[in-house]
């Protein structure tokens, strides 16, 4: 949404579609998970007293919008894409099939992964690790609006100070706001590694895609 306070903002959008294709320059296989909380986000529905269930529908459909659009976006650059949604919808969308998602991949096909896991009460976040660990990508990078992790929340504190490698448990033991604790848990049980880095840096995910040292870095410090 840009710097607005909803929606979908086109130079916000056209930015984000040249970030991902400067990564498939890099040749590498790309899939993103896009959230919805510019259009509506379920656990504020719910906290107005709507159905949980009915809320994260919603959030849901506008995860579907907003990867619809990145598509459009994309594909104006010259960078094929296909969406794949967890909950079917056949006119604009295919429906997710891990073989089918990992065989666009493989043909160099962008693949966007819609409607979260198609279920009420796991977050994108939990989507996108989920998503990751079947097509058995090497690593998820967590786009955010800050550099990466912090003992506290650095919007609202000025001490706090940030995390360049933290291992899983620490995060799940500090409560550490980087992901709901679902998927923090997903990704440590099948040990792929995090990156969580600012998005509004350009040229950050090719960065980190090349190993430098940009944002941090979550992953079992005390694995083999």
């Amino acid at each position: 949404m840009g710097d607005g306070h909803y929606g979908i903002n086109p130079e916000t959008l056209g930015y984000v579609a040249e970030e991902v294709k400067s990564a498939v320059d890099l040749g590498v296989q790309v899939a993103v998970v896009v959230g919805g909380g510019n259009i509506f986000r379920g656990v504020a529905g719910s906290s107005q007293g709507m159905d949980r269930s009915s809320a994260d529908y919603l959030g849901m459909l506008a995860t579907v919008m907003n990867s619809l659009a990145l598509q459009e976006a994309l594909e104006k650059i010259e960078i094929t894409t296909r969406v794949l949604s967890a909950i079917s919808m056949h006119q604009v969308a295919e429906p997710y099939i891990r073989r089918r998602a990992v065989r666009h991949l493989e043909k160099r096909r962008v693949v966007i992964f819609a409607a979260g896991t198609g279920n009420p009460y796991f977050t994108t976040d939990t989507a996108a690790v989920l998503r990751a660990a079947e097509i058995h990508a090497e690593v998820l990078l967590k786009a955010t609006k800050v550099d990466g992790v912090y003992d506290m929340d650095p919007v609202t504190s000025t001490t706090a100070k940030f995390i360049s490698e933290i291992d899983y448990m620490t995060v799940l033991e500090k409560r550490l706001h980087v992901m709901d604790s679902t998927a923090i848990s997903l990704a440590m049980d099948n040990r792929l590694p995090l990156v969580v880095f600012n998005l509004k840096g350009r040229g950050n995910i090719c960065s980190v895609i090349c190993g430098k040292n940009i944002g941090t870095k979550i992953f079992e410090l005390n694995r083999d």
